[in-house]
């Protein structure tokens, strides 16, 4: 992945999102991590992104790590409105959650998502999934947003 690419998180969970900022580093993530507490702060940063209203967030690279269970818009709807866009359908989305519903998890990836993780209760088995994810994302690339 180009270090220029910016790894999006939409996580709530102030533990999960240091674990998760923790466990990318040390799988040599080094690429600028962006957070978002809830589903209507990540659509508001994307879709600024798709419309051009600030403009310094047009032509990048993006990665989102989405959790499910978010506050004000779920994640299900966050992805079913990225999928939608012309242009932010682009972005690889993997969904970092603890649902493990099987039709959730259909739903997921019949809207488009690129990957689904179901977060382990052990956090010692969360941290290596995290690991194994950063060194994923190290390897491929993203998609650029213009």
């Amino acid at each position: 992945m180009k270090k220029e690419a910016n790894i999006l998180i939409a996580e709530d969970n102030k533990e999960h999102l240091e674990l998760i900022r923790e466990n990318l580093l040390r799988a040599g993530v080094c690429n600028e991590l962006l957070n978002f507490a809830d589903g209507q702060e990540i659509l508001n940063f994307l879709f600024d992104v798709d419309e051009g209203v600030e403009g310094e967030h047009n032509s990048h690279e993006y990665f989102l790590l989405l959790n499910l269970n978010l506050p004000k818009v779920v994640g299900v709807k966050v992805l079913e409105k990225i999928k939608q866009d012309t242009h932010l359908k682009k972005i690889p989305v993997i969904i970092l959650t603890a649902t493990d519903n099987q039709h959730t998890i259909e739903q997921c990836y019949n809207l488009g998502c690129s990957t689904y993780i179901v977060k382990p209760t052990e956090r010692h088995d969360f941290e290596n999934n995290i690991q194994k994810l950063g060194r994923f994302l190290s390897i491929v690339e993203a998609t650029l947003i213009n």
